[in-house]
């Protein structure tokens, strides 16, 4: 062999070995980058603690593990996420209990596939300065709501359960509810207290809150990540890659609340909280949340399929593609665990 062959066969071993290196040292980009399958979740809202672990399981880089490279769709008021899910635009989305029963009377199921939140921890809300100390006291007061039919059902309910007749006055919010609080445009609001409950507290906003669930309405979990019934039996192994990474998310999140809201913080664009400590509040408050002690998380419920929706049909809140109220549905179709380990 001349010196030149020899030249050229070393140049060679020695590339080699370099990149031989370097897939190491670098975690395999190229078989990464080469294997990963996209996945698409919409959100239902702009970042927030209830996404915290998504955002965990991401940064962790769970998903790449699983062979996922997962793609953020930014909340968008102009189409929901179960309108995206519905018609396969996006793989998942994240939704909650109200909308998915809907979905399914106007002829465009979702599935739930995991429960973020164990329970309901929304509550009504009212100024402490109010004097309102039972929601009783509520009855012809102003509600500042969002618009929904099933809100003057599970009000009305409240109040009923609570002495009253179960009367007020219904106005559309324009405005975040502490904002329309504070301001006095009106006496009540429906908040999240992990959130807005949370928010209140750290501007100095004295509040009185009726939790949603201990005046006879049924307690159920929201909000909730779904797909679609062609999604989950065309790309079912996917989407069990998927909630496994996801699991690790909120498991982790359970146990490390202030290490989780800085992934989140970390992961958005700067400015997306104006108040950091209010996701490190918020997490703290979420965290043992995610799922009952000794629980895995995502688990659903039969009771809180079952029992809440059927709450909404037999108020005619709920209606089918032509507007009349719908008054049977296979909540078993609602949900399903099948993903979930």
């Amino acid at each position: 062999m001349n010196n030149h062959k020899r030249f050229l066969l070393l140049l060679l071993l020695c590339a080699f070995l370099v990149f031989g290196s370097w897939v190491l040292q670098n975690d395999s980009p190229l078989k990464q980058g080469s294997s990963l399958t996209p996945l698409s979740l919409a959100f239902d809202w702009t970042p927030n603690t209830n996404h915290t672990g998504i955002y965990v399981a991401r940064a962790q880089k769970w998903y790449e593990e699983e062979g996922i490279e997962l793609k953020i769709l930014p909340y968008s008021d102009s189409v929901s996420p179960d309108v995206l899910v519905n018609a396969g635009k996006v793989d998942v989305g994240i939704s909650s209990t109200e909308s998915v029963t809907a979905d399914a009377a106007s002829g465009a199921p979702v599935v739930s596939i995991a429960a973020i939140i164990a329970h309901n921890t929304s509550a009504l809300a009212v100024l402490k300065s109010s004097g309102i100390s039972r929601p009783a006291q509520l009855e012809g007061k102003v509600y500042g709501g969002y618009g929904a039919s099933f809100e003057e059902p599970v009000i009305g309910t409240i109040i009923k359960n609570d002495g009253g007749t179960g009367t007020f006055k219904n106005v559309t919010l324009g405005v975040e509810a502490i904002e329309a609080l504070k301001s006095k445009r009106v006496d009540f609001a429906w908040i999240f207290l992990g959130w807005q409950g949370v928010e209140a507290k750290r501007e100095g906003l004295p509040i009185v809150t009726f939790p949603i669930d201990a005046y006879g309405i049924p307690d159920y979990s929201t909000p909730d990540i779904i797909t679609s019934a062609e999604t989950l039996e065309k790309k079912k192994d996917l989407l069990k890659k998927f909630m496994r990474a996801t699991a690790r998310g909120y498991e982790y999140a359970r146990t490390h609340p202030r290490e989780s809201a800085q992934m989140l913080i970390d992961a958005v664009p700067p400015g997306t909280f104006p108040d950091t400590g209010l996701v490190f509040e918020s997490q703290e408050y979420l965290s043992p949340r995610y799922a009952d002690q000794g629980k895995k998380w995502g688990l659903q419920t039969p009771e809180s399929w079952h029992d809440y929706p059927k709450f909404m049909l037999d108020n005619k809140s709920v209606f089918d593609a032509e507007g009349s109220p719908v008054t049977a549905i296979d909540f078993d179709s609602l949900y399903t665990n099948e993903l979930l380990e």
